[in-house]
């Protein structure tokens, strides 16, 4: 069989069954969820699926009036769908690379933009972040998860876990930032000399301060949030 036959494109890319549960990654960016009962994703996150899957915006009221007041505080919020069923669901975030927690009793922090899917059995509630408000272009806001089950996040490329401990803080981007231990509360700090070097404009002089004991996930890379009324193209 020649190189760039049809049918070894085929086996090389099929969709395989790894029995591995209710998440299971089938290739670095595309998460398949073998569906029961019902998870909630990321809307706009289904690239395919198979069986009998209904798909449901979640209702303005659905999580408690608190989280709506949240949700439009934050402009943005986490715009999440509903998917119950039986079947296979295949998901994906703009080619980001997928990573799977499972949750056995944690608290995490996930950055809202990096929230991929969930079950329901994980509790969560969305955390403002009031003192970076308006700092950064379309502001910044996280996603406290904790309890029981499956959780997938995302990153662009691979995603690198520091640990943070009481003598040695850990200072981050926030557009680089994906994830961080539920006992981290972090402080926003300003750094002139970072200000000055890189204009009054920019978000590099701002910077999230974890200390204690904990971790913190980065990317190798900034997102940029837009607010609806930006006109930065950059």
């Amino acid at each position: 069989m020649g190189r760039y036959e049809l049918e070894e494109f085929l086996a090389k890319t099929e969709q395989k069954d790894k029995n591995e549960g209710v998440f299971e990654l089938e290739t670095e960016r595309m998460l398949e969820i073998n569906l029961a009962s019902q998870i909630w994703a990321k809307a706009g996150s289904m690239v395919s699926y198979r069986g009998n899957i209904r798909f449901t915006r979640e209702g303005i009221l659905e999580h408690g009036i608190g989280k709506m007041f949240k949700k439009a505080l934050t402009g943005e919020g986490a715009s999440l769908m509903k998917a119950e069923g039986s079947g296979k669901l295949y998901l994906a975030d703009q080619g980001k690379k997928i990573s799977i927690l499972h949750l056995n009793g944690d608290s995490i922090f996930v950055n809202g933009n990096d929230l991929l899917a969930f079950e329901p059995t994980i509790k969560w509630d969305i955390k403002l972040m009031r003192r970076i408000a308006g700092m950064l272009s379309g502001g910044l806001f996280n996603i406290n998860l904790t309890g029981r089950g499956m959780v997938a996040i995302t990153s662009h490329y691979e995603p690198l876990t520091l640990r943070v401990t009481p003598h040695n803080p850990v200072f981050t981007d926030p557009n680089a930032t994906v994830a961080w231990s539920g006992n981290l509360q972090p402080e926003f700090v300003t750094d002139i000399s970072l200000k000055t070097f890189f204009g009054r404009g920019s978000g590099e002089s701002i910077q999230m301060k974890f200390a204690g004991e904990g971790f913190v996930v980065i990317q190798p890379y900034e997102e940029v949030y837009f607010t609806s009324g930006s006109n930065n193209n950059g």
